[in-house]
């Protein structure tokens, strides 16, 4: 039985006087020791879990397999490649063999004869090894575990914002029925609606973060027009930011289209990111310029600002997760962090490049966006849009047990001049869905009884082909939810807060039952 206080070495010898010589070394050394004779032998020992050896001292020249490839396959095993091999050989002593032994994975080599002190000193510096990586191996496990409760911590907290954020979206606008009674009301549902839209864009940042940097982001990538997407971010930050800010935004784009492969969404949140910081960190009064540019084959973006600019310090980690360019008491300037790191891991999925300049602090900064261009045949022209038409009257299910959201989501659907029913748990959605045939049928996931999954389930079996357009409201928003949503029978996944334009094209789609 193998000694957890004593490191256990396995001796691998065909020569007795030689393996027993050795042993006596290790021994006398305050080891535990355990002998083979042949490479067939040391496999199996290595191998049995009970007693398997912290280092192997592995003698070259054995009777059935030699000890290069008992290295080898040492190495190349999951359960063995972690014990270190000490190769010693008489025979094979010229700097060619040692340089074979270590190619074939050794973690040493010592030429016979040696002297004790010799054989101690390099067994002792290989377990030092062995130990390191085991604890690094371990706080690598500790590491992994804690990433993965974070990301459900993450998950859990986005959900259990969203339900009131969704509450709140809504509820504006029932407000926008009727007009303001003064500037003051007006001001005051501009600054519900800029900070509701900046919560969401914090929550869904902060989940977006966490996925780009383990690499789970999935791209939706279409050719399209990079100009036309520049003018339109640029007006909305105008509208939402810069005007309240009482800074000047002054777009620069040239005569032709710029034709990337790209997925529009993701390039839209990160150029609204990097607007909205240079926003923040500049003073009323001062100009943002966005130049837009076909430079090398590739497609161009500028954002230049005049504002509190970057030391020379901060500047190298400034796309590292959770770097700001200054962390004040008062927190003037606001934010995670995570805006920049996010970009670049958005930009580096499609290919290009962004990076940051200042001359100092107080002088502004410069951040640059270069991403490939596609070629222009492959660009869609756009089509001209069309006033939507109103959508006829539906008959609209809305499951949720968060009763402010169920409310707010029923109210608004009654102002588009549909009729509603609700219900407040999973196994009472699906009697309400059976029994009232409706249109459409928004679900939460998270339900008490029953989850949402399964309410679609239910209803899809119950209704036959006759089921309603089923919504999947979550405040989860990984793909991994997309799927099990699409697996229980959901048409459609959509994250909370939904928005009115969202909600009127899904109702507009839906096909009224007979």
């Amino acid at each position: 039985m193998k000694d957890a206080r004593k490191p256990l070495i396995l001796n691998v010898n065909d020569h007795v006087a030689n393996r027993y010589m050795v042993s006596k070394m290790l021994k006398n050394a305050g080891m535990q020791v355990i002998e083979a004779s042949t490479g067939g032998e040391a496999m199996a020992l290595a191998q049995d879990p009970q007693q398997k050896p912290d280092l192997i001292v592995l003698d070259i020249r054995l009777p059935d397999i030699d000890g290069l490839t008992v290295c080898r396959r040492l190495k190349a095993d999951p359960r063995t490649r972690d014990i270190k091999i000490l190769h010693t050989s008489a025979t094979f002593v010229t700097s060619t063999n040692r340089v074979e032994g270590v190619e074939a994975g050794a973690d040493g080599y010592l030429t016979q004869p040696f002297e004790p002190q010799d054989l101690i000193a390099t067994v002792r510096a290989l377990l030092r090894l062995h130990d390191a990586e085991a604890a690094l191996v371990a706080r690598n496990g500790l590491l992994v575990e804690a990433d993965r409760r974070k990301d459900e911590f993450l998950a859990m907290l986005a959900h259990e914002l969203r339900n009131p954020l969704a509450a709140l979206h809504m509820g504006l606008p029932v407000l926008d029925r009727y007009p303001p009674r003064d500037e003051l009301e007006q001001q005051t549902r501009d600054i519900m609606g800029r900070q509701l839209t900046l919560l969401t864009r914090l929550v869904d940042d902060l989940l977006d973060v966490s996925r780009v940097t383990r690499g789970r982001i999935v791209l939706h990538r279409e050719p399209m027009d990079l100009a036309a997407l520049v003018r339109r971010v640029v007006e909305v930050m105008r509208q939402r930011a810069a005007g309240p800010r009482r800074q000047e935004l002054r777009l620069v784009l040239p005569p032709q289209p710029v034709p990337v492969l790209a997925d529009g969404g993701r390039i839209e949140q990160v150029l609204t990111n990097l607007l909205d910081n240079a926003s923040k960190y500049s003073d009323a009064g001062t100009t943002i310029e966005i130049r837009l540019a076909l430079v090398g084959g590739q497609a161009e973006v500028v954002v230049r600002d005049q504002g509190i600019g970057i030391d020379a310090a901060t500047l190298p980690a400034i796309f590292d997760l959770f770097a700001q360019a200054t962390r004040s008491l008062d927190r003037s300037h606001g934010g995670l962090g995570i805006g920049l790191t996010l970009a670049r891991g958005l930009i580096d999925l499609h290919g290009g490049t962004i990076t940051a300049r200042s001359d100092g602090l107080g002088l502004g900064t410069e951040l640059t966006i270069r991403l490939p261009l596609q070629a222009a045949r492959e660009l869609a022209p756009a089509q001209p849009s069309e006033p939507a038409a109103a959508p006829a009257r539906r008959r609209i299910l809305v499951v949720d047990d968060n009763e402010d959201g169920r409310k707010m989501l029923r109210k608004l659907c009654e102002l588009q001049g549909h009729d509603v029913a609700e219900a407040a748990d999973g196994l009472e959605g699906v009697r309400c869905a059976l029994e009232g045939r409706p249109d459409v049928a928004f679900v939460d996931i998270g339900l008490p009884g029953i989850d949402g999954y399964e309410v679609a389930r239910r209803v899809r079996a119950g209704l036959d082909g006759h089921s309603p357009v089923l919504i999947a409201l979550s405040g989860y928003g990984s793909p991994e939810h997309r799927e099990l949503a699409h697996e229980a029978g959901f048409d459609e996944h959509v994250v909370k807060p939904i928005k009115l334009a969202n909600l009127r094209r899904i109702v507009g789609a839906a096909a009224p039952k007979a």
